[in-house]
């Protein structure tokens, strides 16, 4: 244990995201010595703005989240203790900036990572209800003590040794200002990306460990344990409808207004429609080739 401000490298994956990158960089420079942005071959102007905020830029080409942040750990030469994964989209409250330090300095020995409260803001109203406050996740970590999990979607950084411990000082601020076109777009590639690791449980692509067996996040192995064993269980186009009226009704979504019901109906409903009718065509579209691989490498280019 120390009361030394300890050092800590941010470690961010961009693609095209001029609108976000500054506003997250400046939240964190008054607490990181480092920056580190890993691009995915961004056409605008991110590359530029990550160079004059003094950060270091690698390009790496992109798979998945979960493959180029783990390629971000190995290959980025991280000299500090302390590692805080951001999104280019997020920034960090005051109060978390102004507290994290001190709060780290005083840490003991055996603290490995720390679990963050994220607010999340859509057409920018903070979604309070419905279940979406506060999420809880692994953000700040000992180097080495943590790694990412290979899936291919709904990825987690989990803890390989030590504890973790919540902070409850502040916030992270998921706050995206793109357009409700931009969101859609992302949430159908979220759909694809999601329907792969449903198939993977029935036709075993790829290995998949259950990371969670040894993870002190409460709040993500009871997530992940209902959505596997309850959830992906229930019939296809049943279970977002149950879904939505869970959060909108019973966990009082419909508290945060319209901009409540926009958010649930997509993200709660839509997005997890999209899921079902894509495993649907999966399924549909598997007679016509030889294995699984085989249609996920025709029909969406991927090659596990």
């Amino acid at each position: 244990m120390s009361d030394v401000a300890p050092l800590i490298t941010a470690v961010i994956l961009t693609y095209n995201e001029e609108m976000h990158l500054a506003r997250c960089m400046a939240s964190i420079r008054p607490f990181v010595v480092n920056i580190i942005v890993v691009d995915s071959f961004s056409t605008d102007a991110t590359v530029t703005i990550a160079q004059d905020f003094g950060a270091r830029v690698y390009q790496n080409p992109f798979v998945n989240q979960a493959v180029q942040f783990q390629w971000a750990l190995d290959h980025c030469d991280i000299q500090t203790d302390w590692v805080l994964k951001m999104d280019a989209d997020e920034y960090v409250d005051d109060a978390f900036s102004s507290a994290l330090p001190a709060f780290l300095g005083v840490a003991s020995d055996d603290l490995s990572g720390v679990y963050v409260k994220r607010k999340v803001f859509f057409l920018d109203r903070w979604m309070r209800y419905g279940g979406s406050y506060p999420q809880v996740l692994l953000r700040v970590w000992r180097k080495g003590h943590a790694y990412v999990e290979q899936r291919w979607m709904d990825e987690h950084l989990v803890l390989s040794q030590g504890r973790g411990v919540v902070f409850e000082s502040g916030h992270l601020i998921d706050h995206n200002l793109n357009s409700m076109s931009w969101w859609t777009d992302k949430h159908n590639r979220y759909a694809t990306r999601e329907m792969i690791d449903v198939m993977n449980r029935k036709y075993h692509f790829f290995e998949e460990k259950n990371a969670f067996s040894t993870d002190q996040n409460q709040q993500a192995k009871y997530k992940r344990w209902f959505k596997e064993s309850v959830y992906n269980k229930l019939p296809l186009g049943v279970r977002p409808l149950l879904y939505f009226i869970y959060r909108y009704l019973f966990r009082l979504g419909f508290l945060d207004g319209f901009k409540g019901f926009a958010w649930h109906a997509l993200q709660g409903f839509w997005y997890r429609l999209l899921v079902d009718i894509k495993c649907y065509e999966f399924e549909a579209k598997l007679s016509k080739y030889d294995s699984p691989k085989a249609l996920l490498e025709k029909e969406y280019g991927i090659k596990l």
